[in-house]
Parts: structure tokens; C-alpha cells; sequence
């Protein structure tokens, strides 16, 4: 899919190339998320191949980066492709994406925006909004609900997020197992092999930030950074976790 419905675009993800934040277009730096200080004047993502992996602790600002591209590429909030709205915020104040999308800067080569945006907290809603639509339209729904959390997400990237586009994954390790975080892995690979996917994921699996040719970017309080999986925070307490998991729990609860 492209520019085109029906027509694929014979060119290599990564599609999205560059974003960066324009200063002019931030009226108020106390506001969330502009506040943060990942987001200086000079913040800069260049995406230098078909997967990529951002890592840190919560609340460094890892949803809120994903949000504001999937806003630019055309994605709800909420999660969903490009046209769906599974949610009503409308109510809502906007805080995150849709602000931060609002003073972003983009480069593409081509533009694509079909794809999908994946919420974990947000899939039930989505899964339920796919079933209606399809009703509604007379046909069989897709019913990702009535496997069990992790099937149901591993289901859902097998029928979804093949196709020519960009992939927006926010913690799709929430619900899988390790053996299921195998299996996104392999999903992962076959994506990169078609050549036409980009992927930008955020985990706190060390699992998933091990996958191979991804560029893997370290959150931190001043910015984003090359990193390795080993010298990632998460990768080093699971490390002490599993060469003594009783004395590692014995000594973080005694502290």
C-alpha cells in the first residue's frame, strides 16, 4: 500500500526519515510534553534503518515520541491505521502525541503513511472497533478477542502489520510470554526481509532490544543515544536477576 491504495511503492523502509522538533511552533515550554527535557530546541530522530528500538524508564517521554509520529503519519491516539478512531477522547484534553505532533518536522522518502499504530493499553478497544466496523459493513468480524491476551496480540500482528508501511509498536511485549516474544521476534524478521515495513517500537523487553540490524536508541534525561542491549538498564538487572534470582529479590527487597 501507498500514496496509491492497491499500489506498493518499490523503494526500502525505512519510509519515515528524519523528525525534529521546530521551536518556533512551541508556545509554551512548561506544558507537557515540551517541559521534558528530552525535547530541547535542537531535538533531533534520524531513522537510519527498517526497525527501531527505543528503550528507557517510564515516564523519560517513549509513548509521548511514538505518539507524536503516529499522529504525523495519520493515526489516532488510540492506536488503529490510518482513518479509525476506536475511542471517543474528543472530551478529552490532549496532553501528549497530538500536542507534541503539532510542533514536529518530518522528512519522508516516499510518504507513507499506511500501517498501523499498536496501543497494549488500547487493544481491547481497537480489537472491538475492527469487529463493529466489520459487522456493520456485513461481514465476519476478525474476533482477535476470543483468543487469550497474548494470542490475540500475536494474531493481530500476523493479519495487520505485513503489508507495505510504518509500524508503530508501544510495548507489544506487554501480553507475551517469553516463547511469545519469540515469536514477534520472528514476525520482526519477516517484516525486515520484505523490504517494505518500518518499525519503531518502544519495550522494556531485553529480549525484543536484542533483535538483530535494529538501531537501538537509549531514552535518557537528555536525549536519545546509540546504545547496545548490554549496556541498557534493563538488560544489566535481569542479568543480576538470573545469575542469582533468590539473593537479587532477597537484596532489592531488603533495601
Amino acid at each position: 500500500m501507498s500514496r496509491r491504495r492497491g499500489r506498493t511503492i518499490n523503494l526500502p523502509a525505512p519510509y519515515l526519515k528524519r523528525v525534529w522538533l521546530d521551536p518556533s511552533q512551541v508556545r509554551d515550554r512548561e506544558a507537557y510534553p515540551f517541559c521534558l527535557p528530552i525535547f530541547p530546541d535542537d531535538f533531533e530522530l534520524n531513522f537510519e534503518a527498517a526497525i527501531t528500538i527505543i528503550v528507557g524508564e517510564n515516564g523519560t517521554g517513549k509513548s509521548t515520541i511514538l505518539e507524536g509520529i503516529a499522529a504525523l503519519a495519520g493515526y489516532d491516539d488510540a492506536g488503529g491505521g490510518k482513518g479509525y478512531m476506536p475511542v471517543d477522547h474528543s472530551a478529552a484534553r490532549e496532553k501528549m502525541g497530538g500536542q507534541l505532533s503539532k510542533a514536529l518536522r518530518v522528512s519522508w522518502l516516499p510518504k507513507i503513511t499506511n500501517g498501523w499504530f499498536f496501543r497494549a493499553e488500547s487493544f481491547f478497544s481497537v480489537a472491538r472497533y475492527l469487529d463493529k466496523a466489520a459487522r456493520d459493513a456485513g461481514q465476519l468480524g476478525p474476533d482477535f478477542l476470543s483468543h487469550s491476551h497474548g494470542e490475540g496480540f500475536l494474531r493481530f500482528f500476523e493479519e495487520r502489520c505485513q503489508r507495505q508501511g510504518i509500524f508503530i509498536f508501544d510495548e507489544p511485549e506487554s501480553a507475551l510470554s517469553p516463547a511469545r516474544q519469540i515469536e514477534f521476534l520472528k514476525l520482526l524478521r519477516r517484516m525486515e526481509d520484505s523490504g517494505i515495513c518500518q518499525v519503531i517500537m518502544a519495550t522494556h523487553a531485553p529480549l525484543l532490544m536484542a533483535y538483530p540490524n535494529a538501531q537501538l536508541l537509549r531514552l535518557g534525561k537528555y536525549g536519545l543515544e546509540p546504545t547496545t542491549v548490554e549496556e541498557t538498564d534493563h538488560y544489566r538487572v535481569m542479568r543480576e536477576f538470573c545469575n542469582d534470582p533468590r539473593g537479587f529479590v532477597e537484596a532489592t527487597l531488603g533495601e
